[in-house]
């Protein structure tokens, strides 16, 4: 028995799983610190007092925590809450990722069945993974009719009555082309009628294509019902890619100017500056047209300049963790200019040199110059507090250009996100995993897009309303609007 009690003793030791080491926790939590001075790109402005977090805080509320924590469970928590505290969706946790497994190995991408499109756009990632339906319910108001539901449709679009006067609503769930799983079944219907191959590449050109005319193609039918007005609903909208800028291009009649564009003076902002350089240059090796030329040769010698600066500043934010300054007054960012939202140029007008190739190498949205302005008349952008990332952008672009009014509540803050490769931080001793941004996007008024975007029509919700009640007030203020 004594030999039994021995065994078990001795293999409970063996598997006990480590002591709770404080000091490597609080090493992790320095670790954090500099990790985000070298390539936080949002860091100087979470540190002004305009963002409205107080990093000193944030800091000080950590290492109390983590002096009083007495397990690795409460000292993790800690260094989440740390994070959290910057409220910004893209500084944030990944999974903590267990050893590789042996022989592990990556499975054959299925073939594509020319008869199966529904599994077929599935398999290569289109799929409705954000809420169809309006953020709020205006489907089950009075006065509104579908015209796409946003299933047998690529878009969820309606016309709505209200108080003497019509308005088209519009439902972007997100800004990418692959939550749209109608585009890719369109896109591999008329493939199969032209004969063409079905591959993953084409599909996923194809139905990006034709995503982006859907959405025109809707506007119009718009004007052509008679609509005074359109709501273009991006609630409950997490973001995407870069199409939130490119989209802004669909509504109004003025040239639209894309947000400045910086990225962290770190590799990770190297990495976006080599890949704009690269396609620069592929699209000289092109022989463009001389006006073309002569516009890719500038914007290549700006980002090779921009390149040239990278790490040759000294830069201290060590700053943000003791004290708190305006942004006006932080000199020093750590960032390195990197163009605009839409590329080396804010914009394009449409066909400008002639070359597709050229064009869009300096300009990524004259990717829909042939669908500007398909909503030339008044436009509103319905935002609330899960508003993020691209569709902040989007929500951006179209306030500080005019091109619309913003209505419902603040924006979640995101801003910008990842430019280029960014690897996430792996902390030594804990393994926590976080993804930090490498981007900053810089509104007409100078401040960072990550505040989040402030509607020009207030419509929060209020005791005692139901949503649908709140959907009512929303059509009436727009349709209130419109008659100011």
């Amino acid at each position: 028995m004594i030999q039994i009690l021995g065994a078990a003793l001795a293999a409970a030791v063996l598997t006990a799983p480590p002591a709770y080491d404080a000091a490597a926790w609080r090493g992790d939590l320095v670790r954090l610190e500099t990790e985000l001075e070298a390539r936080y790109a949002n860091l100087a402005w979470m540190g002004s007092v305009e963002s409205g977090v107080d990093v000193p805080s944030l800091v000080r509320r950590a290492e109390v925590a983590l002096r009083a924590a007495r397990s690795d469970t409460e000292a993790g928590e800690a260094l989440r809450a740390f994070v959290a505290g910057f409220h910004d969706g893209h500084l944030s946790e990944l999974t903590t990722l267990a050893p590789a497994p042996a022989g592990g190995f990556e499975p054959e991408q299925p073939a594509l069945d020319p008869l199966d499109p529904v599994t077929g756009c599935a398999s290569i990632g289109h799929a409705s993974t954000a809420s169809v339906a309006f953020s709020l319910p205006f489907e089950s108001l009075p006065g509104v009719r579908l015209l796409g539901d946003g299933q047998d449709s690529v878009f969820r679009v309606g016309l709505a009555e209200v108080d003497g006067r019509r308005l088209g609503l519009v439902r972007i769930q997100a800004f990418r082309a692959r939550a749209f799983p109608q585009a890719c079944r369109r896109a591999w219907a008329q493939a199969r009628e032209a004969g063409r191959p079905i591959t993953r590449a084409e599909l996923g050109e194809a139905a990006g294509r034709l995503w982006l005319k859907a959405l025109a193609d809707q506007l119009k039918t718009l004007r052509g019902a008679g609509a005074e007005g359109v709501v273009v609903d991006v609630g409950n909208n997490s973001g995407g890619d870069d199409s939130g800028d490119w989209i802004a291009r669909l509504f109004g009649s003025r040239p639209i100017a894309s947000a400045r564009l910086l990225v962290v003076d770190a590799p990770a902002g190297r990495a976006y500056l080599d890949e704009e350089i690269a396609d620069l240059t592929d699209a000289l090796a092109a022989k463009p047209n001389v006006e073309a030329r002569r516009a890719l040769e500038k914007a290549l010698a700006q980002f090779e300049a921009r390149k040239a600066v990278l790490g040759t500043r000294p830069c201290d934010l060590s700053w943000v963790w003791r004290e708190r300054r305006a942004w006006r007054d932080v000199a020093c960012r750590r960032m390195v200019e990197a163009g605009y939202a839409d590329g080396p140029l804010p914009g394009l007008p449409a066909h400008a040199y002639g070359d597709v190739r050229s064009e869009q190498a300096l300009a990524w949205s004259t990717a829909v110059q042939d669908l500007q302005g398909a909503w030339p008349g008044p436009a509103y952008v319905l935002i609330d507090r899960k508003t993020f990332s691209s569709a902040e952008m989007f929500s951006a672009t179209m306030r500080d250009n005019g091109a619309a009014k913003i209505v419902g509540g603040r924006s979640g803050g995101d801003g910008c996100g990842f430019m280029g490769d960014a690897p996430p931080l792996t902390l030594p001793h804990s393994r926590l995993r976080f993804r930090i941004p490498n981007c900053m996007r810089l509104r007409a008024d100078g401040t960072d897009e990550v505040a989040g975007v402030a509607p020009d029509l207030p419509v929060v919700p209020a005791e005692a309303e139901s949503d649908r009640a709140r959907a009512a007030r929303v059509l009436r203020t727009i349709s209130a609007d419109l008659g100011r």
